[in-house]
């Protein structure tokens, strides 16, 4: 895979705000946040101290499916966004480390090149600070710092070529995830039929599929939050949405659930009572943000069922049948626990049956091609060279990697 060009960050703002002033609006009924409209995506944009090359994203896209990278090797990134599963993990629930299972929907690496807040709580803000959480989680990859890096350090291939792409003696973990980053900004895709069709080409979708996009922006206003031109706002809001059963049937989801809740600070009464899944609460701490979860983006959606924080809906037909009745209801939109949070914009859409197949047609036409590679083969480990009359003690007191560097051994 060839990486995208990148685009500095201020002038992909500069451009959007552009597009923005220039393009009709969107202002829902009673609302006064005024809405982006819909846009084409446009190359991705890359941090200042981690420019995109080719090289750097081949060496991200070997990181990304080498278990090298998580506590016992025995799963990667690749793992869990699985490139045959949206690049995400088509289980309600995803996957966790070996003897453990995660608590939340894993969501698609394409096009979060555009993300600022990544995650369900959006705890990370860029793709550098997301990998190593994700790849340390306790029930995600667990892994440890220094074990990590020694496995790179012990691999031939890796040492060559974090010196070609960093110009290092010896692999470093921060830069394993800077090319990591850099893999997943090329996973963007901005051809699809819905780019086409904004860029000019009426024919990109078809007939239903633009009634489903003036449904889009106008009665079901799903661009209320779904909006720009990665179709999220990034914003937070409780759905309502219901309990995945797996926290109430499942030992092993219970455990993982009540061991976030603990992990993630909750005051003891939350701890004992709460059985839904707090979100951004977890960050903040405020009552007002109990329940609520990131906007997710709608791009590439026709490949990353189940739906939701939890993968609580199979089909974009359940989604859409959860809008048109105005959302759902919660323990913390309910009253249960003294919190009603639900979000104010949800109402019922009162949508046809012709109107939500409508709808249905547009979010599938505007998902494009499908992203599928060859899975890469993983570089073995191997042997450090032997140093004859170099002691172990010697070793240690000068450096050892220094020593084989001025050495030419290395």
């Amino acid at each position: 895979m060839k990486a995208q060009l990148q685009m500095p960050l201020s002038l992909v703002v500069t451009l959007a705000t552009a597009l923005f002033l220039a393009s009709p609006a969107s202002l829902a009924t009673g609302d006064p946040d005024i809405d982006p409209p819909l846009a084409p995506l446009p190359p991705p944009p890359a941090p200042p101290d981690n420019p995109i090359t080719q090289a750097k994203a081949d060496l991200g896209m070997m990181l990304f499916f080498d278990p090298k990278l998580t506590g016992d090797a025995s799963l990667s990134c690749g793992d869990c966004h699985d490139p045959k599963q949206g690049w995400g993990f088509n289980d309600p629930i995803s996957r966790g480390y070996p003897g453990a299972v995660h608590w939340r929907n894993s969501q698609t690496v394409v096009n979060t090149a555009y993300l600022s807040k990544l995650f369900w709580q959006g705890n990370a803000k860029s793709l550098e600070a997301q990998a190593p959480i994700a790849n340390k989680g306790a029930v995600a990859g667990n892994g440890e710092d220094d074990v990590m890096e020694a496995r790179l350090r012990q691999t031939p291939y890796y040492i060559e070529k974090f010196r070609e792409v960093f110009g290092t003696q010896q692999p470093n973990l921060g830069d394993a995830w800077m090319a990591v980053a850099t893999f997943e900004r090329t996973l963007s895709q901005q051809d699809t039929p819905l780019d086409r069709y904004l860029a000019g080409d009426l024919d990109a979708l078809s007939e239903q599929a633009v009634m489903g996009k003036q449904l889009f922006e106008g009665k079901a206003n799903c661009i209320e939050c779904h909006n720009g031109s990665t179709l999220t706002d990034e914003k937070y809001y409780n759905l309502g949405v219901p309990r995945p059963f797996e926290w109430e049937e499942m030992g092993l989801n219970t455990v993982t659930f009540r061991w976030e809740n603990y992990a993630k600070g909750v005051y003891e009464k939350h701890y004992r009572n709460w059985k839904d899944d707090a979100g951004l609460y977890f960050s903040s701490k405020r009552p007002v943000d109990v329940g609520k979860h990131r906007t997710a983006p709608l791009r590439y959606l026709v490949y990353t069922a189940p739906y939701m924080h939890a993968g609580q809906f199979y089909t974009l037909e359940e989604v859409i049948d959860f809008y048109n009745e105005g959302g759902g209801e919660n323990e913390f939109t309910d009253g249960t626990h003294g919190l009603e949070n639900k979000t104010p914009i949800l109402k019922p859409l009162n949508l046809s049956d012709e109107e939500k197949e409508a709808l249905v047609v547009f979010l599938e036409e505007i998902s494009g091609d499908e992203i599928r590679m060859k899975l890469p083969e993983v570089p073995p480990y191997g042997v450090l060279p032997n140093v004859p009359g170099l002691t172990q003690i010697r070793a240690k007191r000068i450096g050892l990697e220094s020593y084989l560097a001025a050495a030419g051994q290395q």
